[in-house]
Formats: structure tokens, sequence, C-alpha cells
């Protein structure tokens, strides 16, 4: 099926769920660096909107304020004006990097986050194996992290992630350091998980083919400060393959806008 375009084609705000439900609601957010008098815009008049269960991409050019707005989202910054509310409490976050604890093993970063969330000591080894497999690394519980490939890490730091037992799911280019296989699979695993445990999730990349492939729906920023400049209702059925033809086809439309937009902003 053809995707559905963009707020100006379909007449509605962007991003805004069809019942009125939120999973997170982010409404004209600016962001901007530096000191009074010398600041430096990143994000500008940001509203967007994910549904409860809605995967979302966040696609733009490097430096655009994706992983600043995620941040904002997150918690670990403030916007410079406007609101961001998460109805369900405070999200969970997978960075780029794993960012596990070589010393414990990973069963025990998995724990470390159930302990964090106030989960009785008792249940947690249960709790962390149950993560394990749904992540399939069922029986690694006790190996460390030296003994565990890119791909394994990153499922493990997934496992963490989902520990924290929240609604939304934040995910930082989580798979960009990973060969194309590795990530491939990683891909079929996140659609998997997402599938099973209906989070929201809001994931960001600058691969064109990797936020088609996952999202349903995919919104493109412009080059800073970064603005909305279309979005895109990805209608094709998952599992999806990055190598199928309505992968392919609508990837090279919003590769074409996001070329627009790093030419308007006079990047190269």
């Amino acid at each position: 099926m053809a995707p559905t375009l963009t707020k100006e084609q379909d007449g509605m705000a962007a991003g805004a769920p069809a019942d009125g439900a939120s999973a997170v609601r982010i409404e004209h957010v600016h962001k901007s660096f530096g000191r009074a008098g010398s600041e430096t815009p990143v994000l500008d008049d940001i509203t967007l909107s994910v549904a409860p269960g809605e995967f979302v991409c966040l696609l733009g050019a490097s430096g655009c304020g994706k992983s600043t707005l995620l941040n904002l989202v997150a918690g670990l910054d403030r916007p410079t004006a406007g609101t961001i509310e998460v109805p369900g409490g405070r999200p969970s976050l997978m960075f780029q990097e794993h960012a596990l604890f070589p010393w414990l093993t990973a069963g025990r970063n998995i724990e470390l986050a159930l302990r964090l969330r106030g989960v009785p000591r008792a249940e947690r080894r249960t709790e962390a194996e149950r993560l394990l497999e749904l992540v399939r690394l069922g029986g690694s519980y006790r190996k460390r992290v030296h003994e565990l490939s890119g791909g394994m890490r990153q499922r493990v730091a997934m496992a963490r992630a989902l520990a924290q037992d929240s609604s939304v799911l934040l995910m930082d280019e989580p798979f960009a350091a990973l060969d194309a296989i590795t990530r491939d699979v990683l891909h079929e695993e996140l659609t998997r998980i997402w599938a099973e445990t209906r989070l929201s999730v809001l994931f960001v990349t600058h691969n064109v083919r990797e936020a088609v492939r996952l999202a349903q729906r995919v919104v493109l920023l412009t080059s800073r400060p970064g603005r909305i400049a279309r979005e895109w209702r990805i209608d094709l059925p998952q599992p999806r393959r990055i190598e199928s033809s309505g992968v392919a086809e609508l990837s090279v439309e919003i590769t074409d806008e996001l070329r627009k937009e790093i030419r308007r902003h006079g990047q190269h």
C-alpha cells in the first residue's frame, strides 16, 4: 500500500494520534545551547505526538537535533521553551553504545535496572532470565561482557532497557555501530519485541532504510535548527525486509527529501 504523506497532505497536525491519546506529547519545543545573547538554536517549534503502541522514527542529517530531542523526552535535559509530557511515566532509553558494566555479567547488568526499579531481590534473577529469553539470549545470564559479540551486547542493553518497565522506549541509533548482517538480525528482533510488548517506540536514526523498515511513521527533521519538515505513515506490512521493493521505493523518496533539506541549509 502507498504511504500516507505529511501533515500538509492529510490535513492533520504533525503526529497527532486520531483518538487524541498520546504516549508522548511534545508541544512547541525549542532548544538552544550557549550563553544568553549568543545562543545557538538546535530545535525550533517541534510539535509531535506518539500514540500508545506506535513506532516512530526521527530521521535527519547529522546535527539536526534528533538526539537532543530524544534527551529532552528522556528528561535528561530541559527545553528552552515548550512542553514535553510522557503520561505513562519516565521512559526507558537505549543508547548507541551498549554502556554495560564490564565487571557484571549479562544477567547482573539487567538486575541492576530491576533493583533501581524496586523489584525485590528474590525476584530479580527470574525476571532477568525472562528478559534474556525475550531478546533470545537464554542461557547467557552468567556471561561477561567481553564474552559477548557486539550484537549480543546490544541485546543485553535492550533487555536492560525493557527491565525499566516503561511503556515508552527511546532508542538513539542503537544499531549504528553494528555490521549490516547483525543490524538486520536486530531489526527483526526489535520488530518482534515491539509486536509482543506493544511499547511506544521513538527511534532516532540517520539511516533511511532502517527507518522505513522499522517504523509506522517516519518524521523528517530539517538541518539545524531542527524543525519538522515532513512525515510519512508507513503502511507496508510487518515484518519487512530491508531489501524489499516497498522499503526500497519509499526509501528513495525519503532520501530525495532529505537531500533537499541538506541542500536547502547549505550542508554537504
